[in-house]
């Protein structure tokens, strides 16, 4: 039985308008002795997108942002970003760029308010915008009863607010945000997805984030990374077409034999049958079609043939997380 995850292609989506392109990665590898953490990975984004990099705890996301924001540099490839390349031009990728690290480099015994005009004096914000600057992405983050409190006194999602109003402060065009949710409660990370959706109109918004629901409640296109290459690109719904091996069938039966499974598993176009519930008289199995193929009246007729109840047969199609879990399995 092969793994469904090697025929599902990788897609080099086009942005959605290709003269807007503002993050232009190609063939970029990266390695630390002779841990390969990016392996060719190549990828374009443009203004109005929000993307999604995707992949398990050590995949090469954090490596990658840091390759885009400048904190590291490529063995090989090139990186584009804003119509500036990092290597030689890294000044203004930085300047294009608002970027909230895993961990936020925050000053736990300045207050917000400070901290904010600290921060726009080191952007250089010219002295007549800062409090301008300052007033509006207080508002859009939602900290506006914070500002006299020290950074240190805040809760973890107020500290994350914090942070992403430093990096929207200097209204870069481009936001890199690495696990911005982390660690939120559930009424937080639905507050930060509204923001991100709102700026994701007017910017190009590129977050990572190894939970799959996080990333797919809010992206307009999914990159997913593993063991440092790109195994996807494309829209949720791009990803899923492109899939194959995507229907699967639950059948329930009364009394099974106990040879139920293993005659499923041996149908035409059948790459796996198992057990997902069991009671006392019958037990409900998955059967996994490959290529999509529509097994129904198959199963159907085998069920007539062996004498068995069938009580259920209900297709359905792949889910994102069903597409996700094949193409990060080890």
């Amino acid at each position: 039985m092969t793994t469904e995850a090697q025929t599902v292609p990788e897609r080099q989506a086009t942005p959605a308008n290709a003269t807007d392109v503002m993050v232009d990665v190609q063939n970029v590898t990266k390695t630390y002795g002779a841990t390969v953490a990016v392996n060719n990975v190549s990828f374009q984004a443009s203004k109005g997108e929000i993307v999604g990099f995707l992949g398990p705890n050590g995949a090469g996301k954090s490596t990658t942002i840091k390759i885009l924001t400048c904190y590291i540099v490529p063995q090989s490839g090139s990186v584009s970003v804003n119509g500036h390349d990092v290597l030689t031009d890294s000044l203004e990728v930085r300047r294009s760029i608002g970027y909230l690290p895993e961990t936020t480099a925050l000053y736990p015994d300045m207050r917000v308010q400070d901290y904010l005009n600290f921060v726009t004096r080191v952007r250089r914000i010219p002295a007549g915008l800062r409090k301008s600057r300052i007033d509006k992405v207080v508002v859009q983050t939602g900290i506006q009863r914070m500002m006299k409190k020290a950074i240190g006194h805040l809760s973890k999602g107020y500290r994350q607010r914090v942070g992403i109003a430093q990096a929207m402060i200097h209204d870069p065009p481009i936001l890199i945000l690495d696990e911005p949710t982390s660690g939120l409660d559930p009424h937080q990370i639905i507050e930060i997805r509204q923001l991100i959706r709102e700026l994701g109109k007017e910017k190009l918004v590129l977050f990572s984030s190894h939970i799959l629901q996080e990333i797919s409640a809010i992206c307009t296109r999914l990159l997913v990374i593993k063991d440092g290459t790109l195994v996807a690109n494309g829209s949720p719904e791009e990803l899923l077409e492109a899939s194959t091996g995507g229907r699967s069938y639950h059948v329930r039966l009364e009394s099974p034999p106990g040879d139920a499974q293993s005659r499923l598993e041996e149908m035409e176009s059948v790459t796996r049958a198992h057990v997902v519930a069991s009671s006392v008289g019958q037990e409900t199995f998955e059967v996994v079609a490959e290529n999509g193929r529509d097994i129904a009246p198959d199963i159907y007729e085998l069920a007539k043939s062996s004498g068995w109840v069938l009580s259920r047969l209900e297709g359905k199609g792949k889910s994102l997380e069903d597409l996700y879990l094949e193409l990060t399995e080890n």
